[in-house]
């Protein structure tokens, strides 16, 4: 683990868009001053986690590093897509989730695009969004610059699971796994206890189940970011 070096001032780091703390935890454990913010309180109680809307003006308060762990998506995401539109883009859809409108439908994708530019464009040096890869929608809806997604898998940093995990990155490394694990045979036991996040029953808990950080992943993207960002500093300093 990458500690802070002793002739540097601790990182000043923003977690946006998380409840759990576990990214916010990791970060902390490299001796850095980390902050996370979200519209609900923190689960573990922290009294460094800020309840506000990531717009309203907390990125404009001098971060080294931003991470975005579980920014608005569903509307965003390829698989959200044909809620959103028939064929071509922007015809009504044949069919929509149950009790729910085209307009409401629309009103949510225009929250998380304006979410996610609000964070992708921050005056920050260094920003991690995590969101799947977007549907073409979406795509028309992004600034210029933003990269295609690095994907990784929780069993890359030996979580025994699948779950695609789409990582927007600017002034950052793509993260490098620390604990590959071997995939199980298709279709065996093992596979599918792997697939745990996708078979989660519905419910109304399984979105918040389904976005939680995987902390092994979470203590990679800490050494792995920080660390680059730290190395950045002491080559300035």
């Amino acid at each position: 683990m990458q500690q802070l070096a002793l002739d540097l001032r601790p990182l000043r780091i923003l977690i946006g868009c998380e409840t759990s703390g576990i990214a916010r935890r990791a970060f902390s454990e490299l001796g850095h001053d980390v902050w996370s913010c979200d519209i609900l309180p923190a689960e573990d109680g922290s009294n460094r986690h800020i309840v506000c809307d990531i717009r309203a003006g907390i990125l404009n308060e001098g971060w080294d590093l931003l991470a975005v762990m579980h920014p608005p998506c569903t509307r965003l995401c390829r698989s959200g897509r044909r809620w959103m539109s028939g064929p071509g883009k922007w015809t009504e859809p044949k069919q929509l989730p149950q009790g729910r409108t085209w307009q409401s439908m629309k009103d949510e994708f225009e929250e998380g695009v304006s979410i996610f530019e609000a964070c992708w464009n921050a005056p920050i040096d260094r920003v991690a969004a995590e969101n799947p890869e977007m549907n073409d929608l979406a795509a028309d809806r992004m600034p210029d610059n933003l990269p295609k997604p690095q994907i990784v898998q929780p069993f890359w940093f030996g979580h025994p699971e699948y779950k695609a995990t789409g990582w927007y990155l600017r002034n950052l490394p793509e993260l490098e796994a620390t604990g590959m694990l071997v995939e199980p045979e298709r279709g065996s036991d093992e596979w599918r206890a792997w697939n745990r996040v996708h078979r989660m029953p519905p419910g109304p808990e399984r979105a918040r189940m389904r976005s939680r950080s995987f902390p092994k992943m979470m203590t990679a993207a800490a050494e792995q970011w920080a660390g680059f960002a730290v190395e950045q500093a002491r080559a300035v300093a």
